[in-house]
């Protein structure tokens, strides 16, 4: 499948809003593989269908999940939002046809990172962040510092601001976010 007719039946599964937004993550992940030397076209396809399974209503995600015997903990089931991206990532398989681990993984983790996330994960993570459609507080220093700082740096401040954002709603803290934010953390400030 070309990434022309990705986009065509990616768009006539998501709301248009979502459509809009998948197409802008991609758009933004090309800018920052190019930036940091990570293939265009992997981060390109994974930034287009990251949201794949958001064709599912959110109460659907649980039983997509279990259907891909997809496990999942306390915070998927009380959130089952969080879900969209484990079921995405087998999506891209049975609907579009790719099957690439770096891609998958990068859209498994897009939501709430993870444990050794690679720089396609990361990129994944941070342009559904910053996407020019995205409007919240502190989305435009996040965009400064995709022109500005290192991958980690922008990321960490990612993942910061996504715990905080989820501390302020009353929401349970994914632990992969927590063990993502924690490694990056270790690993651009060595002396902690």
């Amino acid at each position: 499948m070309t990434y022309e007719e990705m986009k065509e039946k990616l768009k006539s599964r998501l709301k248009p809003t979502r459509y809009e937004h998948s197409v802008g993550v991609a758009d933004t992940a090309v800018v920052l593989a190019k930036r940091f030397g990570v293939n265009v076209e992997k981060a390109r396809i994974a930034g287009l269908l990251h949201d794949c399974a958001r064709q599912f209503p959110n109460e659907q995600l649980p039983t997509e999940a279990e259907k891909r015997h997809i496990t999942y903990g306390m915070v998927e089931k009380n959130m089952p939002l969080l879900l969209h991206g484990y079921v995405g990532a087998r999506l891209i398989e049975e609907e579009y046809g790719i099957a690439d681990g770096e891609i998958s993984q990068a859209i498994y983790r897009h939501t709430v990172g993870g444990a050794d996330m690679t720089d396609l994960d990361k990129i994944i993570y941070f342009a559904d962040m910053i996407e020019p459609g995205r409007r919240y507080p502190g989305v435009d220093e996040l965009r400064s510092l995709a022109k500005t700082a290192t991958l980690d740096e922008m990321v960490l401040a990612g993942l910061t601001r996504s715990i905080e954002f989820v501390l302020e709603k009353g929401h349970l803290i994914h632990p992969d976010t927590v063990i993502a934010r924690n490694e990056i953390l270790i690993k651009v400030h060595v002396n902690i």
